[in-house]
């Protein structure tokens, strides 16, 4: 029975697929005359190079903050964060396959590493596009940034820990994507079936698998503000597990040199990975014991300064509050992360970074990376 539950679970969802694709055959409107005159596949190749210089400014928690009763531990470390190397092969007006790897993860065991991106996307038209293979689903405003954009010294904590529960970051999988108007009101979405336990792995750990979707919706055009609306729900070793978030973005221009750009977003969702980690015997029968819930807010502030020599002025300072398992052993992380930037080459083509990030757990766990710290960072990034 529950073979025969699961194999229409399945045949439920292709069918949904094939309507999708069938109804979206709508005239082309990616065609023009221009086009039959280029010759495919074009091939694209982009980088990214990230170093940074970290500065521990408490003696007994190091420099990834675990702390050490003993004083012990690295406190300062000159550190190789990204060299990612992409390509990209439009084969057709319609089909374009990339391929990303970040070459600094060698430096770590890189079974499970190194290879980010590995997907084939084709595009019915503006409203449809389907991705296979490895991809950032769309699951909040930092999936929709470049990989090599980012406005803080790194992605959120939030982003990481839903990386972990499948949900963002890289996964296997496919989506569909688009976007069109809803009257004057501009709209995107995105809906992502996905294994859900990471990049690089052979096969998908149980039968179970993560479905998502975002909706963006386009407010208010003058000043760029959309509302993002997440949600996802899945199963992992028989256990029911879901996910919910909502973000605002918005980018106001002053006049031609300053701008300010925010982000505001929170989620919640089931930490089945925690959950899985206690014993059987230990664990209530409902995973929704174990919750995770997290926000940030992010204003960067710009000031294009358009010399020879120096390109922009960036100052952004992300609040960020974070609980892993807030029902059941409640320890919440407060992170603020002043950081000043100056851009020497256009769209983050080079720039260098200095701030400071300041963690606090409202309980202080020795021996553990759960304890206070402040970590001063410069950090030096090109884009190619």
């Amino acid at each position: 029975m529950n073979t025969f539950l699961l194999l229409k679970k399945h045949l439920l969802l292709y069918f949904t697929l094939l309507s999708v694709i069938v109804t979206a055959q709508v005239p082309d409107t990616l065609t023009t005359q221009s086009e039959d005159l280029v010759k495919y596949p074009q091939i694209q190749i982009k980088g990214l190079f990230q170093a940074r210089y970290l500065v521990g400014m408490k003696n007994d928690v190091d420099v990834n903050g675990l702390h050490h009763t003993d004083g012990s531990g690295t406190n300062n470390n000159f550190m190789l964060k990204y060299m990612r190397i992409q390509v990209r092969a439009q084969i057709s007006k319609r089909t374009e396959v990339v391929a990303l790897a970040n070459l600094a993860d060698f430096k770590n065991d890189p079974k499970s590493r190194v290879l980010e991106n590995a997907y084939l996307k084709y595009t019915f038209n503006s409203k449809l596009a389907l991705t296979v293979g490895q991809f950032r689903p769309w699951f909040g405003i930092e999936e929709t940034y470049p990989i090599d954009i980012i406005k803080s010294l790194d992605w959120s904590n939030q982003y990481t820990e839903f990386g972990k529960l499948g949900w963002t970051s890289f996964q296997i999988g496919m989506s569909a994507t688009g976007q069109t108007q809803l009257g004057s009101m501009p709209f995107q979405y995105a809906v992502s079936v996905v294994n859900g336990n990471g990049k690089n792995q052979v096969n998908d750990n149980n039968d179970g698998k993560q479905y998502s979707s975002r909706l963006v919706f386009g407010l208010v055009k003058k000043y760029n503000f959309n509302v993002g609306l997440n949600g996802g729900i899945g199963d992992v070793f028989g256990k029911k597990i879901y996910a919910v978030g909502i973000d605002f973005s918005s980018l106001v221009n002053f006049d031609s040199r300053w701008s300010l750009d925010m982000q505001l977003e929170g989620k919640q969702a089931t930490n089945h990975p925690l959950y899985f980690a206690v014993a059987p015997e230990l664990r209530p029968s409902n995973p929704d014991e174990y919750l995770i819930r997290g926000a940030y807010f992010l204003p960067n502030l710009r000031y294009e300064v358009n010399h020879k020599n120096l390109s922009a002025f960036e100052l952004s300072c992300r609040y960020e509050y974070l609980d892993t398992n807030f029902r059941l052993n409640s320890n919440p992380r407060q992170t603020i992360t002043p950081m000043a930037g100056l851009e020497f080459l256009k769209n983050y083509g080079a720039r260098i970074q200095v701030g400071i990030q300041f963690d606090r757990y409202k309980h202080q766990v020795e021996n553990t990376s759960q304890y206070n710290n402040n970590l001063f960072i410069v950090q030096v990034q090109s884009r190619f």
